[in-house]
């Protein structure tokens, strides 16, 4: 029996990424995070004959749905890597230094969220597996069940920014000492248990469940190599769009843009300051929010962050 996989994705600030990539008919462009395919068919409807798009995914299901549209469409091509990996792909393209615009939707896709099978969320239960690729990788229950107590309530605090991570943990490993876990509505219960004040409108293993989840997919540490590789293959005036959804992406992307575009600060005992520092990028503008009418339409819109940078 073939499991369902219809599971829709609303591509979240869609014409602000276009208009900051300043998509050229006959460029070069990397959707550096396919998903369904909203951004690239976007990028496509702007491209000429002579334009070229490549996708970049670790997701299966992503990858069967822009294998698809690569059929459809000769000016595109789907490749099964993440983009932390995007230099090397190029490069064995020899297309470094050649791209037009990189476009990073970052985070979980609502096809990722709504699958219950993926494990990536709490209310519905499913295998507790978290993976944008679950063909590689340990999984979260595996990780759930064998990191220590300590490491468990490190990832809770520093990647999901959960004040009550060291309750959480020690409740962890209390429980799977008896039965380990397997279920995203287990775990989630035994966080909700352990959680003595959880904000309101927000469910009580949120936070822990974020942290986990961008523990297991390396997804800042990716985030890092790959903003660094789009600097690298980004032609002369190409754009750099990025989409965050949470305070640690947004915080890594605009201090890693500002960086860029005024160099590394000089130390403050150096006796000469009058010298030119080196930079890479040009901020675009501040950063863009979904619109009201945008987040009534698509809830999951309402923490997006959009920021812009160009290539000197």
């Amino acid at each position: 029996m073939t499991r369902q996989t219809d599971y829709s994705h609303i591509s979240v600030l869609l014409d602000e990424a276009l208009e900051g990539l300043a998509v050229r008919p006959d460029g070069l462009y990397v959707d550096g995070t396919f998903g369904r395919g909203g951004h690239s068919r976007a990028i496509l409807a702007r491209l000429s004959r002579e334009g070229r798009l490549i996708g970049f995914d670790k997701d299966p299901e992503a990858i069967r749905a822009g294998t698809e549209l690569a059929a459809e469409d000769g000016r595109f091509v789907v490749v099964k890597r993440s983009f932390a990996e995007l230099a090397e792909e190029l490069r064995a393209r020899s297309l470094d230094g050649q791209v037009n615009g990189i476009l990073l939707d970052l985070g979980v896709s609502s096809p990722q969220l709504d699958d219950p099978a993926r494990g990536f969320s709490f209310l519905n239960d499913g295998p507790l597996d978290m993976r944008m690729d679950p063909d590689s990788g340990q999984s979260a229950a595996d990780w759930v069940n064998s990191a220590s107590e300590s490491d468990i309530a490190t990832v809770l605090k520093e990647y999901g920014e959960e004040r009550f991570s060291r309750r959480m943990a020690r409740a962890i490993v209390e429980r799977r000492a008896q039965t380990p876990f397997t279920r995203t509505a287990d775990l989630a219960e035994v966080i909700k248990q352990a959680n003595p004040a959880w904000e309101k409108h927000k469910h009580p293993a949120t936070r822990a469940f974020q942290g986990i989840r961008i523990f297991i997919n390396r997804e800042l540490a990716d985030l890092e190599q790959g903003l660094k590789a789009a600097v690298e293959m980004l032609a002369p005036g190409g754009r750099l769009a990025v989409i965050s959804f949470h305070s640690l992406e947004d915080r890594l992307v605009k201090q890693f843009m500002r960086r860029e575009a005024k160099g590394e600060p000089l130390p403050r005992d150096l006796p000469v300051r009058d010298v030119d520092i080196p930079t890479r990028l040009k901020l675009q503008g501040k950063a863009i929010k979904p619109s009201a009418a945008e987040v009534a339409a698509n809830p999951r819109a309402r923490s997006a962050v959009l920021r812009i940078a160009e290539r000197r």
